[in-house]
């Protein structure tokens, strides 16, 4: 169980930001619409925050949280998140016995692994940056809206299997995220988030079913929308 509190404050406006305290057992997601506070909370934690704002992070784990050692991070969008003029090998900074196996186990074709990345599929570069996620065997995943850039089925492909790679890992995962259909069928547990604060957490299929607070019925309803103006 990970604990954490946390609260991020604009130095320029002395405005409050984000003021919250959550928990990460198996698997977290963390819910809102732009501007919520979702991101910042991520960048916090990594300690990528920019210098106008100010954050102050209480942690409670059983391990030390340390970016690239028992933290990696999956960006939001797989087109943009790795050099496109430098084969993919050497963006790698791991044992190749290791990266093979994770290719093997992601179905990437070693081939792959030498090319450039604006030769892969949206889908193949997403597998790729879970390789490199994975490499370190982290503890904890952060996970930045990581389907935005994919078409449906892709995505679909995607949540199935950051599930089989919870199973087989068994690391921590908050899965940020403003479709809270996804945040439901991987997550265990949900924050909701609305302008910094927490509205509603507990279970994801409680709150997916039967939310209480009428911010989480309109992300649901809007939720729906979007999926049928997408048919």
């Amino acid at each position: 169980m990970i604990n954490l509190d946390i609260s991020i404050t604009d130095t320029n406006s002395n405005k409050s930001l984000v003021d919250i305290s959550f928990s990460i057992d198996k698997s977290t997601a963390l819910v809102g619409q732009s501007g919520s506070g979702k991101s910042l909370t991520l960048k916090a934690i990594l300690g990528l925050l920019p210098n106008n704002l100010s954050s102050n992070i209480k942690i409670d784990a059983p391990f030390k949280l340390i970016r690239g050692e028992s933290i990696s991070f999956v960006p939001q969008n797989p087109f943009t998140a790795l050099s496109p003029l430098t084969k993919i090998k050497k963006q790698f900074f791991a044992q190749e016995s290791r990266v093979k196996e994770l290719f093997d186990m992601l179905n990437l074709e070693w081939r792959l692994y030498s090319d450039y990345p604006p030769n892969l599929s949206g889908g193949q570069l997403q597998r790729v940056i879970f390789a490199m996620a994975l490499s370190n065997n982290p503890k904890l995943i952060l996970l930045d809206e990581p389907t935005t850039a994919l078409d449906a089925e892709i995505r679909n492909e995607m949540i199935k299997l950051l599930k089989q790679l919870q199973q087989k890992f068994n690391f921590s995962m908050l899965f940020v995220t403003h479709e809270i259909n996804l945040a439901a069928n991987l997550c265990e547990d949900m924050v909701v988030l609305k302008s910094g604060l927490i509205v509603e957490s507990g279970k994801s299929k409680d709150i997916y079913y039967s939310p209480k607070e009428p911010y989480t019925k309109l992300l649901i309803e809007s939720n729906f929308a979007n999926r049928e103006y997408r048919r």
